[in-house]
């Protein structure tokens, strides 16, 4: 069965090359958007873990009700974290800000002038919002800082590209399906009477079927390979670049464990998508 694939392969290399490079794109595809969904997943855990609702307390407000409101926010379940700043802590933060921008700045302002605080990570960006009209509605805060334009379209980009990506994908493995299902139907219809033969001297419906499947099956691998490989060396070479356009957010380097992990993945669908295809192309001949 291997060797009459492989003689498949090399009575028609403009056929197999048509397949290999549908599946190629395919995925090429599948690659380029699982490194973006899970560079998404990566700033969003970024973005989760660190600070991103500042409230700011009123100069005479009491420790005991500070420690009741981060009590009330920590029943809701929505918080990963809660540091809380003094008016020490502030000044500190505010000296270091300003060392070399205005010295004579350092000499005017004092702890007693700037207001304690809380910084606050969630659980999910979806639940910054809720926490944040929580603080404003508080009669001890008189500020919130919260950045309400970042993480909105953060999160609509994020579904986006899951959706996007998820929708091709399908979209692409159905026409991979459909060129190959033709590509190998072609190569079937031309050993129609071959088959006919075969069928009539015993030849079971595996020995007939093996190298055609063992085609589509190769098409898979290489085109898996080669679409998998193509887009692992694009990213390794643009990773300096996308490095310092993601200053501070730790999505690099990306172990090769998940290199090796996608490639495995991807050659499993392509082993699929093959063997589904030589099958729908080889059952309407063998009965």
């Amino acid at each position: 069965m291997f060797k009459t694939a492989y003689h498949h392969i090399r009575r028609s290399p403009y056929q197999a090359f048509a397949a290999i490079l549908i599946m190629m794109v395919t995925f090429f595809s599948i690659s380029v958007f699982t490194f973006l969904i899970a560079g998404s997943a990566k700033v969003i855990t970024y973005f989760e873990s660190i600070p991103r609702v500042t409230a700011f307390f009123n100069i005479d407000a009491k420790q005991s009700d500070i420690d009741a409101l981060k009590s009330k926010l920590l029943a809701t379940g929505k918080i990963d974290k809660i540091t809380f700043v003094s008016k020490e802590e502030a000044l500190t933060k505010f000296k270091q800000m300003t060392k070399s921008d205005n010295p004579l700045l350092q000499d005017l302002v004092t702890e007693d002038i700037l207001p304690s605080s809380f910084e606050i990570a969630t659980k999910k960006l979806e639940d910054l919002p809720t926490i944040s009209d929580s603080l404003k509605n508080s009669p001890i805060v008189y500020k919130v800082g919260f950045y309400t334009d970042v993480v909105p379209k953060l999160l609509s980009w994020t579904h986006a590209i899951r959706e996007v990506g998820f929708a091709l994908i399908i979209i692409l493995s159905i026409i991979s399906v459909l060129i190959m299902t033709i590509i190998i139907g072609l190569k079937v219809a031309q050993k129609r009477e071959e088959i006919e033969i075969m069928r009539l001297i015993g030849a079971t419906k595996l020995y007939i079927s093996g190298p055609f499947i063992l085609e589509g099956m190769y098409y898979g691998i290489i085109g898996a390979l080669l679409g998998g490989g193509i887009a692992i060396g694009i990213l390794s070479y643009t990773t300096p670049m996308l490095m310092e356009f993601l200053k501070g957010i730790p999505v690099f380097p990306i172990p090769t464990m998940f290199f090796a992990g996608l490639l495995g993945a991807e050659i499993g669908l392509g082993i699929i998508l093959g063997i589904i295809s030589s099958w729908l192309a080889v059952n309407r001949y063998i009965k």
